[in-house]
């Protein structure tokens, strides 16, 4: 790519946000419309209309899939993609850059407090990404809202990343940070001790895979909330067939995050330690689990909410039906994924404050 063409590109990134909100403001069947224009050619007549506009955009400009051959350049374009979209952040009272020294080396983390005057809980968070992208800055919107929703401080770790590292230091890595959060929770301040763990996606997985490794320690969390979790590496669902192309999260994404995060680093796939479907689920916290009804992962999500259920866990499961894989990402571009995702954080403190959780 020349010059000038890379720095159109960046001009037509640069817009990207500007763009998908005016269409946001569109009626569904103005947006319907324009996916049919743009060659959208996936029939799923429950999805939001807007999100089929913003992947008929990317399929036409070959844009499909976040993560590829190349895991660096996979980041810079998800990090490109995530800023093209960025507004305005909500506004946090309180928002701070943390170092945090911990057994297995020492590590960023951003911190929110949507009331600095009062003693709330605290919410560990984990960023999606499939293990290979993501960071602080591609999920400070959605951990701003769910402060706010939730009325939680929040903790977002910014953990090492795979393939560089395995699936053991990374877990370890996000243990570790749970367990400082539980070490310095005076100086958080937080109501009753009540620490939870949270995440989206590949940060869903590895907050339910620190649960499970942690349910025997004085740090062990007293809720979870995953955000469609990928918890099975080895099952293939229906689901899987019936959305793994043109939507958010493709076939191909799985399949380099298995390479990447599993068979690079000489993992069984239906190891715990990855797939936390086939770990021991007695005795974990109540937990929240939000699925996509138009995600690969869907179906693995469901049926790991009805293991829980089995073995005697209290969950509370909520299916948004017309979106896709990533939606809390879509929140600066999105009025229907921001209200999502406001309802999910509102919804999940509601089911922490139940008495008998705490």
């Amino acid at each position: 790519m020349s010059a000038c063409q890379q720095k159109l590109q960046k001009i037509i990134d640069n817009s990207q946000g500007t763009v998908v909100r005016t269409l946001d403001h569109l009626p569904c069947v103005a947006q319907e419309s324009l996916a049919r224009a743009l060659g959208y050619p996936y029939q799923y007549p429950q999805l939001d209309p807007l999100i089929k506009c913003m992947m008929a955009a990317q399929i036409k400009q070959g844009r499909i899939g976040f993560i590829g051959e190349n895991p660096a350049q996979s980041r810079q374009a998800f990090d490109t993609q995530m800023k093209a979209i960025r507004k305005q952040p909500t506004y946090v009272k309180r928002v701070e850059d943390l170092r945090l020294s911990l057994q297995s080396g020492t590590i960023s983390a951003r911190y929110y407090h949507p009331a600095p005057h009062k003693k709330l809980p605290l919410i560990v968070f984990y960023h999606g990404g499939g293990f290979v992208v993501g960071n602080l800055d591609t999920h400070d919107e959605v951990c701003r809202l769910l402060a706010h929703a939730a009325q939680a401080q929040v903790v977002s770790v910014d953990y090492p990343l795979t393939p560089e590292v395995s699936p053991t230091q990374l877990i370890q890595c996000c243990e570790d940070a749970l367990a400082w959060v539980y070490q310095h929770r005076r100086q958080f301040n937080i109501l009753k001790n009540r620490i939870a763990v949270a995440g989206d996606s590949a940060g869903a997985n590895i907050a339910t895979v620190v649960s499970q490794r942690s349910k025997n320690t004085a740090y062990a969390p007293h809720a979870q909330l995953l955000i469609y979790p990928v918890v099975d590496f080895k099952s293939r669902h229906p689901s899987f067939f019936a959305y793994k192309d043109g939507l958010v999260l493709t076939e191909q994404d799985i399949d380099f995050v298995t390479e990447y995060y599993a068979l690079q680093h000489n993992m069984a796939l239906d190891d715990a330690l990855i797939s936390p479907t086939y770990g021991n689920l007695r005795k974990l916290p109540p937990t929240f689990i939000v699925t996509a009804g138009h995600d690969v992962l869907h179906d693995e999500a469901e049926i790991y909410a009805h293991k829980l259920r089995q073995q005697g866990v209290k969950v509370q499961y909520k299916e948004y039906t017309d979106q896709t894989h990533g939606f809390i990402n879509l929140t600066p571009v999105s009025r229907r994924a921001k209200k999502l995702t406001l309802e999910l954080g509102k919804n999940f403190r509601k089911f922490w404050d139940r008495p008998r959780f705490f």
